[in-house]
């Protein structure tokens, strides 16, 4: 059955019917130019076996997109405070973007709605792969229109975010522990927290800290409501060894979107953690690597993409596995 509903889609047909469960059904891939937000309602329920993703991390970058820096403003002149968290409705309605909070426990919160929203899609073996880096507060935080922190040669803009509780200067914030514990309160098991170790980080100009060389993968599966979590998982399809450190070279990256996922980090994620011919999906698709190597893999995939550039070059990227009508 088909994972989307008629409105809005974007399909990609994929040929590689040899992974294919049967060879008249080769894989597909969807593309959904929008808000995840919105189109996790798109899904059809219990039809996802993956999600596998890299949100917006938090401070960093616009991807392109316009945010309102006085949205703190405008919620306190409503009566909130820093510590209350509105919903992303109300922020996205105030013009702010995700990953541009103010704080970054209002990025956790927004991200905490949209894995909420997209539960309901998550077959009951299915798991979430999430990659999510941390950052260093500044009052003053700089921040780059596009691309992953250390790559890139992208303009900035500098903006002021409150100072506060652990927020203050110099303090690494744990996004990612904030993130892992605050979905484990919401009734998703933690499998495991994948660090993700980047040889290849270019040097920093600090001189009183080491540089950051890892990010985090977390592995969520659905809590069920009795018993022990029970889900597809494939061992033999991870990395030699099955440790939870694994070496990827972080990549440059295409499309003016240089946040790129490394192939070799995600395919493991995928072939063990979606069964062939299952269906992945990516809320925050980029330039489309996940849909793409899900394809190579034999898997069918669903990407959401807000940054319309970005969802033309995921829609390019599928060029290689679309069928050729002329032969």
């Amino acid at each position: 059955g088909n994972a989307l509903g008629a409105s809005g889609r974007h399909r990609v047909p994929f040929v590689t019917a040899a992974f294919a469960e049967t060879p008249d059904e080769p894989v597909t891939a969807e593309l959904l130019t929008g808000d995840a937000f919105d189109l996790a309602s798109a899904l059809q329920p219990a039809s996802v076996d993956l999600i596998l993703t890299s949100p917006p991390y938090w401070g960093l970058r616009t991807y392109g997109q316009d945010h309102n820096d006085s949205v703190l403003q405008d919620w306190l002149h409503e009566g909130g405070s820093v510590l209350d968290v509105p919903s992303y409705q109300w922020y996205r309605d105030h013009g702010g973007i995700l990953g541009m909070e103010p704080t970054p426990d209002w990025f956790v919160a927004h991200l905490i709605e949209l894995f909420n929203a997209l539960r309901p899609s998550l077959k009951p073996t299915g798991s979430v792969w999430v990659n999510i880096g941390d950052t260093y507060f500044s009052r003053w935080a700089s921040i780059r229109q596009d691309g992953r922190q250390g790559l890139g040669d992208n303009p900035r803009t500098r903006r002021r975010v409150p100072m506060g509780d652990y927020r203050q200067e110099k303090q690494l914030l744990l996004v990612p522990a904030r993130f892992a514990i605050a979905m484990q309160e919401r009734r998703w098991i933690l499998r495991n927290d994948v660090i993700w170790h980047k040889p290849n980080v270019p040097p920093r100009p600090e001189t009183d800290r080491l540089r950051s060389a890892h990010e985090h993968l977390f592995h969520f599966v659905l809590r069920p409501k009795e018993g022990r979590a029970k889900y597809y998982y494939n061992l033999d399809a991870v990395e030699p060894g099955a440790r939870d450190v694994v070496t990827v070279n972080v990549r440059s990256g295409s499309d003016g979107h240089s946040a790129t996922f490394p192939e070799d980090l995600i395919r493991p994620r995928i072939e063990s953690s979606c069964p062939p011919g299952g269906l992945v999906l990516d809320p925050f698709a980029g330039t489309g690597r996940t849909l793409a190597v899900a394809a190579q893999s034999g898997r069918n995939s669903i990407g959401f993409e807000l940054n319309t550039e970005y969802a033309d070059a995921a829609r390019r990227a599928a060029v290689p596995y679309m069928p050729r009508h002329d032969q």
